[in-house]
């Protein structure tokens, strides 16, 4: 099951866990509550996965590709790392299928808090477009990840401030039905 938990305001290596001190814990009602859906697969079988084939159904994800992350593979790591850590939006869903290894997520709750959400192998997550997030990998520096999307794939990142973006006006939206 996804673990997820409020950040610390540490400046410590992005990579570390950055729990508070007592952990104050995030549940999968409150990352639904923003919009963060999640799924728990059998990565070992992602090929053969009817689970899987009906969420890509279900949902409309035409297009897969599979990414590593790690110093090793991954031209630039240290550059790359950083880029992804910085807080952005997209204007599309960004739909992560960990294959192996692990990292984690970190999204703005309604209070505009850092909630850090931990995704290991199994572990399928769909960010809504217009959600401040960022990514990075933790101390074991490698994870291989399914990057799902509806067409073409498109990955722009709009660093924040992005609040003039639509999807960022639609996402505010949903917040407050």
């Amino acid at each position: 099951m996804v673990r997820a938990w409020y950040m610390d305001g540490s400046m410590a290596d992005q990579r570390c866990p950055h729990q508070t001190d007592p952990l104050i814990p995030v549940g999968l009602d409150q990352l639904q509550h923003i919009g963060v859906l999640y799924w728990k697969l059998d990565a070992d079988n992602y090929k053969t996965d009817d689970k899987l084939a009906t969420i890509r159904s279900d949902r409309g994800y035409s297009y897969e590709d599979i990414i590593e992350i790690t110093p090793e593979k991954l031209p630039n790591y240290e550059q790359k790392i950083k880029t992804f850590y910085e807080e952005h939006l997209h204007l599309d869903e960004e739909i992560r299928y960990i294959l192996a290894g692990s990292g984690y997520f970190d999204v703005r709750d309604t209070d505009d808090k850092w909630i850090r959400i931990e995704m290991e192998k199994g572990d399928m997550i769909v960010l809504p477009a217009g959600i401040y997030h960022r990514f990075t990998l933790d101390e074991k520096n490698y994870i291989k990840a399914m990057r799902l999307f509806v067409g073409e794939p498109v990955w722009t990142p709009y660093n924040r401030p992005a609040d003039e973006k639509e999807a960022r006006k639609e996402y505010l939206k949903t917040l407050a039905a």
